[in-house]
C-alpha cells in the first residue's frame, strides 16, 4: 500500500503543475467577475485567505490524529463520531451544493463550442467518476492482497491450519485476522481516494481565488473556504486514522491536504495577469475536474462516511 501511495503522490504534483497551463488562454467572452477590480487590496485578502486556510486546514486534519493521546478525540469515542458525521455532511454539501453547480455552469457556458451543449457532459463525467471509485474500492484491495507474496503464503498457511487442525479456535482466528486485514486495506484505499477528490477541488478553488482581482469576490470566500477546509480536514483525518497508516504516510497525507489550497492560491496569484476564467480551456478543464471531484465526494460521503454508521 505504501508503494501505491508513493505512485499516487506524483499524480497530485503533476496536477498542480499542469493545471495552470491548461486554464490560461485567450479570452472569448467578457469577464463576469463581480465587484470593482482592485489588485493591491485583493492581494491583501488573498494573503489572509492563504494563511487562514493553511492554519485551520492544518488544525482540522491534525485533530483526529491526536486520538492516541487525547481520550475524547479517539475515533471510537461518541463525540468524535458526531464530529465525523458533521464533517461528512460538509463534504456531501460541498459536492452537491458547491462543486456540482459550478461544474454545470462551466460545461454549459456559451463561451464553449457547440459540442459541449449537445450532450450532458457534467452528469456523464460525474457518473464515470462514481463508477471508477466503486471499481477501485471493490477490486483494488483484493488485487493488492493477491499481488503480495507474503499474503499468499499466509493464506496458504491459514488454509492448511483450517483443514488440518481439529480445534475450531485456530480456524476462527485465521479467518478473523484475514477479515481485519481486508478491512484495514479498504480503509486505506478509502482515505486516499477521498483525499484525491478533495485535492482536485482544492486546486481549482485555490487558483480561482488567487487569480481574482475583486476584493468583493474574495472576502466571502475566505470565511467559506476556511470553514470547509477545517471540517473536510477532520473528515479526511478520521479516515486516515482508521487506515492506521505509518506515521510518515500520515504526515505526508496531512501536509498534502493542508498545503494544496494555499499552493493553488499562490499559483493563482502568479498567473492572475494571464488567467481568464471564461476562456474555453479554463471552462472545460475546470468543469471536467469539478464534475469528477463532485462525483468522488458525493459517493464517498454517502457510501463510506455516512452509511457505515447508520
Amino acid at each position: 500500500m505504501s508503494s501505491f501511495y508513493t505512485k499516487l503522490c506524483p499524480m497530485f504534483l503533476c496536477l498542480l503543475v499542469l493545471l495552470p497551463s491548461l486554464v490560461v488562454g485567450e479570452c472569448t467572452c467578457d469577464s463576469e467577475e463581480s465587484g470593482e477590480r482592485n489588485k493591491p487590496e485583493a492581494l491583501k485578502y488573498k494573503l489572509v485567505a492563504l494563511a487562514s486556510i493553511l492554519v485551520f486546514g492544518g488544525i482540522g486534519v491534525c485533530i483526529p490524529m491526536l486520538g492516541k493521546f487525547v481520550t475524547w478525540l479517539n475515533p471510537e469515542n461518541n463525540l468524535f463520531y458526531m464530529i465525523k458525521v458533521f464533517a461528512a455532511g460538509v463534504i456531501l454539501s460541498t459536492g452537491c451544493v458547491h462543486i456540482l453547480p459550478d461544474a454545470f455552469e462551466n460545461l454549459t457556458s456559451p463561451c464553449l463550442n457547440e459540442i459541449w451543449g449537445k450532450f450532458p457532459w457534467t452528469g456523464f463525467v460525474m457518473m464515470v467518476a462514481v463508477i471508477l471509485v466503486l471499481i477501485i474500492e471493490s477490486f483494488l484491495p483484493g488485487y493488492i492482497t493477491k499481488s503480495s507474496p507474503n499474503k499468499n503464503g499466509d493464506e496458504e498457511n491459514s488454509e492448511h491450519q483450517v483443514h488440518t487442525h481439529a480445534t475450531h479456535g485456530h480456524a476462527h482466528g485465521s479467518v478473523a485476522a484475514a477479515v481485519d486485514a481486508n478491512q484495514l486495506l479498504r480503509d486505506r484505499v478509502l482515505a486516499q481516494v477521498l483525499e484525491l477528490g478533495i485535492v482536485v477541488h482544492s486546486v481549482i478553488i485555490g487558483i480561482s481565488l488567487g487569480a481574482s482581482q475583486s476584493p468583493d469576490t474574495i472576502k466571502p470566500l475566505v470565511i467559506a473556504l476556511t470553514f470547509h477546509q477545517f471540517f473536510e480536514g477532520m473528515g479526511l483525518a478520521g479516515c486516515i486514522s482508521q487506515g492506521k497508516f505509518k506515521a510518515r504516510n500520515m504526515v505526508i497525507m496531512a501536509l498534502f491536504f493542508a498545503l494544496t489550497t494555499p499552493i493553488g492560491i499562490a499559483i493563482g496569484i502568479g498567473i492572475s495577469d494571464s488567467y481568464d476564467e471564461n476562456s474555453p480551456k479554463a471552462l472545460a478543464v475546470e468543469g471536467i475536474l469539478n464534475a469528477t471531484s463532485a462525483g468522488i465526494l458525493i459517493y464517498m460521503a454517502l457510501v463510506d462516511l455516512l452509511a457505515p454508521g447508520i
